[in-house]
């Protein structure tokens, strides 16, 4: 017996796998009848490392991720989800991706790819992908490239 799902969550980053996970997890969604919540993390981090922090640099990076994020939007609503949205946060991607939206939003599913942009981070601390499969408490799913 399949489970039903019906609040689902894709964390995208801007790679080609987190695009391949969007597709499915829209297939999912549409054969879920779910809601669709498209979740980018923006590292805060990284932004420790900039000698000349700056307040554009954040809001640069923001309006990117928010214009990625509506056509990712706009994809869903022509595939035929009925609820989707997007969400932006900032912080660590680990917790946030694994304990902190999913609590927000009821999350039943989360889909990710399998890698993502950050290589360092994935030899230095572990990948994002890893740290969510080991420790959400809701399903997970990863999608692997083609």
């Amino acid at each position: 017996m399949l489970k039903q799902y019906s609040h689902i969550q894709i964390a995208v980053d801007g790679s080609k796998e987190a695009d391949l996970a969007f597709t499915k997890a829209v297939a999912i969604a549409k054969r879920n009848n779910a809601s669709l919540e498209i979740l980018h993390v923006i590292d805060t981090r990284s932004f420790q490392n900039v000698s000349s922090f700056d307040s554009a640099m954040v809001e640069q990076v923001s309006a990117d991720a928010k214009k990625k994020l509506e056509e990712y939007y706009d994809r869903a609503v022509k595939a035929g989800i009925k609820d989707v949205h997007y969400s932006i946060e900032f912080g660590s991607p680990k917790t946030i991706i694994a304990h902190d939206f999913p609590k927000k939003h009821q999350t039943d599913l989360i889909v990710l790819g399998a890698t993502g942009l950050n290589a360092v981070e994935r030899l230095l601390i572990g990948s994002v992908t890893e740290y969510v499969t080991r420790t959400a408490e809701c399903d997970v799913i990863v999608i692997r490239q083609k």
